[in-house]
């Protein structure tokens, strides 16, 4: 069994302050205890009723979320850590497992706090490093937690990107395609020498079709049959290009349009005035395409800029809350399309703007949402409804969800830093904290109602701050 004096405490960063003697008086009070690797050194839910000083070795924290191990933090030589004065911890929220061969100091905790009566450097010293813990270890989930949410919105960022994109890419390669051939088709048409009394009547003609404003929309079927119809009115004028079909009934021609177009044009132009119209018409296409494509990519990184509000300062300025939402949901559009959520938003008109942190508002909107997509997830489908308006010096904004609902005897809890019921990876306990502390810091309020099959989180801002 070890020994342990004064100057070896001494030589802990976070003792060197404190008097010899109430070194002893700690050591007196405690007693040695030795760990091997892999051994428990405390169970989750345990009381936190000791003060540890870890002499040698080191120790993990663990918990269990999800069926996975978590580990929350590791613990060596020289560090200090279970019950500290004036700490509010009852229970330990994971378990303790050896990791290196440890020797500690051991007291118990109602030593400690005779200590805070005894002595002051020792107790002052403690405090420091549970002050240090608590910010330390908040600091360490909150960015886990940020990492954590900006991966889901990342990731759903880059599905939503890399469609408009590869969009692009594809497009942007046919029509150089495309383009390859237009010095065949001016060879053609050059061949067949039309009059420009005779090129500004088809034009007029292709016009007329591609604005007509009753287009019917097809269904599949409908659609094939009239590409075989068209195909077949194509073969039998020397033009085998079923590309040209498609293009054709997409656009909204018809047999009997291609009927009055040969009506203007001599029997051996059909082909290459058909040819023309179909190499415009698809270069106009595949130009639309890309226009969308990227009017799409820019509407997202229009999306991303307001919900970071990047080109904004950091103080509380007027916000308007339906755009914070919209953005927020902007961002999330993956995660709502994969689990088929069928959303219901009711905007009040009008609504005053609120005097907040935008940001941080977004930090709220994100959580709250995210958490209702997360608990439709089991259900194949579901109907999320956010609604704001005014309730007199209020706004009020509720996000509803459909799913299974939460169980009464955690309900008080969910607003604890660290409680989360979510599987490893999918959160770490301190979303809802986060969104409580904002809520806070703009003199609001939030509630929560559920029950199966319904929960409601009611955000109520004060508009007068």
């Amino acid at each position: 069994m070890h020994t342990i004096t004064a100057d070896q405490l001494k030589k802990i960063e976070s003792l060197q302050t404190v008097p010899e003697d109430q070194l002893q008086w700690l050591i007196d009070q405690g007693q040695i205890q030795e760990y091997e690797p892999g051994e428990r050194i405390f169970e989750a839910g345990s009381p936190l009723n000791i003060t540890m000083i870890i002499l040698e070795g080191s120790f993990r924290i663990c918990m269990v979320q999800g069926g996975s191990i978590r580990e929350l933090a590791t613990l060596g030589e020289g560090s200090i850590t279970g019950y500290l004065p004036f700490s509010r911890g009852k229970k330990l929220i994971g378990y303790g497992e050896c990791v290196r061969r440890m020797t500690t100091l051991v007291c118990p905790a109602e030593k400690v706090q005779e200590a805070i009566k005894l002595h002051y450097e020792l107790t002052e010293a403690l405090v420091h490093i549970m002050t240090n813990r608590v910010r330390d270890f908040t600091a360490l989930q909150q960015q886990n937690e940020k990492m954590m949410a900006l991966g889901k919105l990342s990731a759903g960022l880059a599905h939503e990107l890399n469609n408009p994109a590869a969009a692009i890419v594809r497009n942007t390669s046919a029509l150089k395609e495309q383009l390859k051939q237009y010095p065949h088709i001016f060879k053609q048409i050059a061949a067949i020498k039309l009059k420009m009394s005779e090129v500004d009547p088809i034009n007029v003609f292709i016009q007329d079709i591609i604005n007509r404003p009753d287009k019917p929309v097809l269904s599949m079927l409908e659609k094939s049959a009239k590409e075989d119809e068209m195909m077949d009115w194509l073969e039998d004028h020397e033009v085998n290009s079923y590309e040209m079909a498609e293009t054709l009934v997409d656009v909204g021609f018809a047999v009997n349009d291609l009927e009055k177009l040969r009506d203007q044009v001599a029997v051996d132009c059909v082909s290459p005035v058909l040819v023309w119209i179909n190499n415009t018409l698809m270069t106009d296409k595949l130009v639309s395409d890309i226009e969308e494509a990227s009017r799409r990519i820019s509407e997202l990184v229009t999306s991303v800029k307001n919900f970071t509000h990047m080109d904004m300062a950091a103080d509380k300025q007027p916000v308007d809350i339906k755009e914070g939402i919209i953005s927020t949901l902007k961002m999330m559009i993956y995660k709502i399309k994969k689990n088929n959520i069928n959303m219901v938003k009711s905007f009040a008109d009008d609504l005053p703007k609120v005097n907040a942190r935008p940001g941080d508002l977004n930090q709220v909107w994100t959580n709250l949402i995210d958490n209702a997509l997360d608990a439709m997830e089991g259900n194949n489908g579901g109907t999320l409804k956010i609604s704001t308006q005014r309730d007199g010096a209020f706004v009020q904004i509720k996000i509803t969800d459909d799913g299974p609902g939460i169980p009464e005897d955690i309900r008080s809890r969910i607003f604890d830093p660290f409680f989360t019921t979510k599987a490893m990876g999918k959160g770490t306990g301190m979303g809802l904290d986060v969104v409580n502390r904002i809520i806070q810091q703009h003199n609001g309020t939030i509630k929560v109602k559920s029950k199966p099959g319904e929960t409601e989180f009611e955000v109520c801002l004060p508009l007068d701050q």
